[in-house]
């Protein structure tokens, strides 16, 4: 595959992530829409399935990353070229974009019915439930870390998994919502909450507040170093064993 479209497919995986992650978010925040108050249990299951069904359809180009903390972390062992990851992120951060647009486009009559700002926000970007800028990073350093420590292991060539990685991936994710995702919306991906963000401030959505970028750093720093961490103690277990 050329460079260009291992791009390409980052930018499609990443749009249709956010597509079901925020658009699961909206209909279960927005007024009047059918799934209103669904809950935190089908909020973790689309973002899952949504990494499932982003993997299968452009797997196959780029290895769906869908997310600069594992594009990073796999740079950082040695599984990718560090000279591809600044076009997968730049890739990865336009895609976010655009699936957060697409999903204001599919709920524009339900934003302008919703009169929370804060719940307008909080489909595009993640926020703490407890502010605490330390332990919310200390938080997406240990779910990222989970991440991309499970995706290594999952794809490991003694587990022979095939085409069940993908997802195994959305299963991965789905857990960690499930288990670690209350502190701070479980970000885990950078382009998840920076891509998304951008499109907030940038969209014409009615009533909405600032973008909270004093926020904004956590979900970036976060995940990076929680991705580095669990590749690096994967590998290093990996040593120990074979």
């Amino acid at each position: 595959m050329t460079s260009t479209s291992m791009y390409l497919a980052e930018f499609l995986g990443t749009l249709i992530l956010i597509l079901f992650g925020a658009g699961v978010v909206a209909n279960v925040s927005l007024s009047k829409s059918k799934a209103k108050d669904a809950g935190w249990v089908v909020v973790t299951a689309a973002w899952g399935f949504g990494v499932a069904i982003a993997a299968y359809t452009t797997g196959w180009v780029s290895g769906a990353h869908l997310n600069p903390a594992l594009t990073i972390a796999f740079a950082v062992i040695g599984n990718l070229s560090w000279s591809l990851v600044p076009g997968y992120i730049i890739a990865q951060l336009l895609g976010a974009m655009a699936g957060a647009a697409l999903v204001f486009l599919a709920f524009r009559d339900h934003f302008i019915d919703t009169d929370d700002a804060d719940t307008k926000l909080g489909i595009f970007c993640t926020a703490p439930a407890i502010k605490n800028i330390t332990w919310n990073i200390i938080t997406e350093i240990i779910g990222t870390a989970m991440l991309v420590l499970g995706i290594l292991g999952i794809n490991h060539e003694n587990n022979g998994v095939g085409p069940l990685s993908a997802l195994l991936a959305g299963i991965l994710v789905w857990a960690i919502g499930l288990s670690l995702g209350g502190p701070t919306g479980y970000a885990i991906n950078p382009a998840r909450d920076l891509g998304p963000r951008i499109a907030h401030a940038l969209l014409p959505i009615p009533g909405k507040r600032d973008s909270d970028w004093g926020y904004a750093f956590v979900p970036i720093i976060g995940p990076i170093i929680g991705g580095i961490l669990g590749a690096v103690v994967y590998q290093f277990f990996l040593g120990l064993w074979l």
